[in-house]
This record gives C-alpha cells, structure tokens and sequence, in this order.
C-alpha cells in the first residue's frame, strides 16, 4: 500500500536539535571551499541536436523558451537524423559535418547566446554515448578476446549512416588522439563565457571479454598466471577467481586509462568534467571519484543507486552531485511519451534529493525549429511548448532550484561507513534473469546493492579501498575527503586481502568495525596469512557482528517508520531534507500516475543530539516534502518548498517495461 505524503511540519516544544554525533559534528565538519561547479541551481536539460542543419534562429528559440521556463542550462548532446528513426540508411539529411568549422561556428554561437541570456553550456564530448566516430582509426578501436577482426562500432551517431568505431576505453592514447580532434573542435566555445562541463553519458562499451593489446603481460606480472587460457568462460560459474582477477584489473584500466585522462583533458581545456560512471566495469566509487562533478541517472538506475554516487563525492571532496532525470520514466523506452505526470516526475525527483543528489539534469528537450515542438526523443520526458507538463514546468523548476541550493550547503553528514561490497560483484558474475536488463547483465554494475536496514537512522554512506586507503583514524572519527564517519559496517562474502589489511590496521588504532560475517578472500591466488588477519580482526574488543555493542551512539533519526532523507552540514546547522514518502525505494518503470494519493502522512521521529532527545512530527500532506534547517541554537526553521502539482491520472497494473 502506498504511504501517503508530506509538507507542514509540526514541532513538539522544547526541541533544542544540537548534534554532537560521532561523524556529524559541527567542529570538524565545516568545508571551507563549497567547490560550486553548478552554483546556479536552476535545473538544466539535455538538449538533443539531430543531424541537420542548425540554424541560428532556432536555437534563439529553443534557449529563450528554455530561460522562460526556469532551466539554468543546457548540455548539447549530438545525435542522429531523424530519418534514422525511419530506418533510412540511404538518404544523407543535410547539416553541418562533424567537428567541421560550420559545426564549430554553430556550438560557439550556441554557448554564446546561451550566455547572453543567462543560461550555461555543456557539451557531450562526443556523438550519441560511447566516444567514437568515423575518423578513429581501427587500432584505436574497442576490442574484445578471442576476435581480433572485431571492432565495436557507433551506428546512430551525428555522421548517420555513416558508421564510426567505438574508441579503445582501456588505452588512454586511443583516448587522446580522440580528444585532440574534439578539444580542437569545441575549444571556440569552450573558452566562451563561463565554464563548461564536459560530459561522458553512461557506459554503452561492450563489456564481455573486453580486451586491449597488453592485457595479459600486465596481467600475469600482477598475478603470476595467464588469464587467456580462462577467457572464453570467464564469465561461466567455476571461474569465479579467475574473474574476480581479471574485474579488478579491468577496473583500473578503465579508470586510469579512461576515466582519469578524461578528467585530465576537461581541465586542461579550461573545462571541468561531468560523468556518469554507471555501468563501467570498474570500482564504481573510485571511478565516479575521478570526475569533477558525478552524475548520476534515474530511472533506468533506482534512486537508491545514487548514494553510491554521493558518497563517492563525499569521500573525493566534491560538492555537487548531478542526475540524468526522467529517463524513461515509465518503461523502456517511450512509455506516455508527450503524457507525462508532473507529480510522478516529483516523485523521482525527491527520491534522487533524498540519496544525495543535489542538481537535476532533466532528460530532457529536443532541438525543434523556431515555433514548433513536433520532434521528440525516444527515452525521456519532454520537455516542451507541447507537452503535458508544459504548463508546470516553470513553477517545478523553481520548486527543484530551491531544494537543489539548499542540498549544495555544506557538505553531506554521515555516521556509518558502509564497505560497498564490489568483491561480491566480480565474484557474482551475471545478475539474475528476472534483474537483467537487454543492455545489463552483470552484477558488478550495483545496480541493486542496498545499505543494511537497521543504519537507516544513522544516515549510511558508502566506503571502498581507495579511500579507507586514505582515511585516518583522528579523535574518534575516521576521516577521508569530506567524510569523517564514527564506525566501518562490513556485511560481505568476501574482503580483498588489501582491504582486509587496511581494516585491520585503523581497527588496530580504534575504529569500531561491525562484521556481519567472517569473509572470504576473493581470487585465483590465495595469500597465507588471510586466517590469521582475520582472526586478529575478529578478536579485537572493537570489533563485533552486532553494531550495538561497538557503536554506542544513538543515531540522528530513530522512529517506527522513518522517511527517505539527506542531511546536510553547514557551520552552526544541519540541513535536512525529508522526501515525500512515496519516493521511498522507488522501482523501475514508475507507473502511470503511481504518485498520487488523497491523504496526509504524519510520523514522529525522536531526534538525537548527543545531550538529549527530542521529538520531531511531520506532517507530510499529499504530493509535499520537509526542508529543514537546525541551527546549533535557537529555533528550527522551515522552509517553504510546497509545490502542489496536478492530481495524477493513475493506470493500474504497470509491469516491467522491457
């Protein structure tokens, strides 16, 4: 049964809200440098240019109708004609050829008007998703074992129907010789007006068997066997230590060969890099820690996803967090397409709001010609003159402003670090049948990885070997990035001998670390002394299966049912945002008009604060959230966020839609 929702909020006297917490502490957790990328917070939308002759006049249309309407922004994407989606592959739609100098004329115009009206820019850095086109040769081109004839292709990119090749992701030259050719072609806009993102959509490389020259040197020299022989089952259960070998090397090729340098070239173009990582065969908090700004995406990905990609801008030091939002909101792929609900696209909203994302990138508005809006893209909500949302857009866009400004405050609090259990993953294999997707088929993307239920109140980020790495133990709290956490949580099947050594090592010093269960070591190869470390962490006095007994704090919300929620620190406050109840574990496709609802909500949650405990009730009323400001003294403040969209039409019995 769906919970209904909220917004005034109800305070029982006497609530003096000061959050001494062990990691959430006003002293040490204050960031001095906001590191605003997105400082507007205006929501900003993929603008999808098809193939075809971009003309002046029509993009004046589309951004003042974009401005109208309370978007902030735009990143261009560059796609495919439209006859393509007739399936013609004969006739060649005019416009200007890639990376010519009518294409780099047009784009610089583009930036400059957007800024003229105060709007900014991004860029793609590519056409259509993977990096790639006609002009990479064939010994940059992404490989996989066993068929060296092969090369992945781009299909539907600017240049339909020419064809182009997919870039080799694992070799960062192949890399820069793409980024040459781009950075020369967008560099007029780029150093326009204010900075741009450059951005990279989601992983479409393939995945299976992917290979590169050098693979298996570098892979013997790191594990003392030849991965080749295992290679045609690698993904076959049996195998399951050779593939957990030949993921984790995987990983750092796709993140230093890839992700890093592309992060790399943003900079050095007087840029700054806006990534989706999701899908990459790669230590997931790791790779999106190498962006500027993280991105993550809904639907196609659960809002709870992007907790994994907040904690991976905590931990790096990041403070905004995108979201490709509304991508096939109710089914693969174009489910209601024109009909969408503003109150279902709320829904999703708030549920990204309440795993940490704090900037939305609608997905999104066609290029259409000057007074018209028949194009449509396939995936998304639209957003035009056109639509079922046109209407609201503009008073949505300010309810989504103002709640993305007040989750830029600060930095994100935190008691519990959580081992994201990335072993398991590799080790896993294939996702089950009934989670798979037509493009998705691997566990290790984490598309379906939860924190424990009983940290719910303790507002539960996650943690990797990368950053306990560079964590330190100081005052009772272990410190990385923007982080500081009062205790380690592990429920894994298996911990990486590395791992293993570096929890070992800050629980020797006096981080409290809660095992559910003994792990295993994951690999092909197995070291000596794995027992015997895990039998000094076991014994250990600050260390147990119960986290009770090794983290005596209470936890910053307690109460029967707790809403989805962020938190947030700023100097003397915290910030929290309490998500409208039916956004709570959200599921993909949303159904049609599954937003709605006729009653109000209420539930009290005790408030802990380290010195007393005081009782907090909400009342959310139908289609509302909570903002919350707590001063260290003084009273709590709410903030006005009330936005009421239309009463949803609701369609019973929505399925899966692929």
């Amino acid at each position: 049964m769906r919970i209904p929702h909220n917004t005034p909020v109800l305070f029982i006297p006497g609530i003096f809200f000061l959050l001494i917490l062990t990691g959430c502490t006003f002293s040490t957790m204050e960031k001095k440098d906001p590191g605003y990328f997105y400082a507007d917070s205006r929501p900003y939308t993929r603008w999808w240019w098809f193939a075809s002759l971009i003309k002046e006049e029509d993009i004046r249309d589309n951004l003042d109708w974009l401005r109208e309407n309370g978007f902030g922004g735009v990143e261009i994407a560059w796609v495919y004609p439209l006859n393509r989606m007739q399936g013609d592959t004969v006739n060649y739609t005019p416009r200007q050829e890639w990376l010519s100098e009518e294409w780099t004329e047009v784009v610089k115009y583009a930036k400059e008007y957007a800024g003229t009206i105060g709007l900014g820019c991004d860029f793609t850095f590519g056409s259509l998703w993977p990096f790639g086109d006609s002009e990479v040769p064939r010994d940059d081109g992404t490989c996989v074992f066993g068929e060296p004839e092969y090369r992945q292709e781009i299909r539907a990119s600017w240049e339909y129907p020419v064809k182009g090749l997919v870039i080799n992701h694992l070799d960062r030259n192949a890399f820069r010789r793409y980024a040459e050719r781009m950075n020369t072609a967008l560099g007029p806009a780029i150093r326009t007006g204010r900075p741009s993102a450059l951005f990279v959509d989601s992983w479409e490389v393939e995945t299976r068997q992917l290979w590169t020259p050098g693979f298996d040197l570098l892979f013997y020299n790191r594990y003392g066997y030849d991965i080749r022989p295992f290679m045609d089952s690698i993904c076959q259960p049996g195998y399951e230590g050779q593939r957990y070998d030949y993921m984790s090397l995987l990983s750092d090729y796709v993140i230093d060969h890839f992700y890093r340098p592309f992060t790399e070239n943003a900079r050095n173009l007087g840029s700054f890099s806006r990534a989706q990582c999701a899908g990459a065969p790669a230590d997931i908090i790791s790779a999106y820690s190498t962006a500027d700004v993280p991105e993550s995406e809904a639907m196609l990905y659960e809002p709870d996803y992007s907790r994994i990609v907040a904690s991976a801008a905590l931990l790096s030091g990041k403070n905004t967090v995108t979201a490709e939002t509304f991508t096939c909101l109710y089914g693969w792929p174009r489910d209601h397409l024109g009909n969408e609900q503003t109150a279902d696209l709320k829904m999703v909203a708030d549920a990204l709001f309440a795993n940490g994302v704090n900037h939305i990138i609608w997905h999104g508005k066609p290029f259409n010609p000057a007074g018209a809006d028949s194009v449509r893209f396939y995936a998304s909500v639209h957003a035009g003159p056109s639509g079922a949302l046109a209407g609201e857009i503009r008073s949505f866009n300010a309810y989504l402003e103002k709640v993305s400004a007040a989750m830029k405050r600060g930095v994100t609090c935190s008691q519990v670090a959580v081992y994201l259990p990335t072993e398991d993953s590799r080790v896993a294999g294939d996702l089950p049948d009934s989670l798979k997707f037509p493009w998705a088929w691997g566990e290790y993307e984490m598309r379906y990885v939860y924190p424990p239920a009983e940290l719910e109140g303790y507002h539960p980020l996650w943690i990797n070997r990368e950053f306990l790495e560079k964590a330190r133990w100081k005052n009772g709290l272990l410190v990385t990035g923007d982080a500081a956490f009062g205790c380690l949580y592990l429920d894994v099947k298996y911990l990486d001998g590395l791992s293993l050594l570096r929890i070992l090592q800050l629980a020797r010093e006096g981080l409290p670390v809660c095992l559910k269960q003994v792990p295993e070591e994951p690999g092909y190869n197995k070291t000596e002394d794995y027992r015997q470390l895990i039998g000094e962490l076991t014994g250990l006095k600050n260390v147990s299966t119960e986290f009770t007994k090794i983290y005596g704090h209470p936890p910053l919300l307690e109460g029967e049912y707790i809403p989805a929620y962020w938190c947030r620190m700023e100097k003397d406050r915290f910030i929290l945002f309490f998500a409208n109840p039916s956004s709570k574990k959200l599921k993909f496709p949303v159904a049609y008009g599954e937003s709605f609802e006729e009653e109000d909500f209420s539930c009290t949650l005790a408030v802990n604060t380290g010195r007393r405990t005081d009782s907090l009730h909400l009342k959310f009323e139908p289609y509302q959230s909570v903002l919350l400001e707590i001063p260290k003294k003084g009273k709590i403040i709410e903030h006005n966020i009330h936005f009421i969209p239309k009463t949803p039409e609701m369609i019973e019995g929505k399925g899966r839609g692929f």
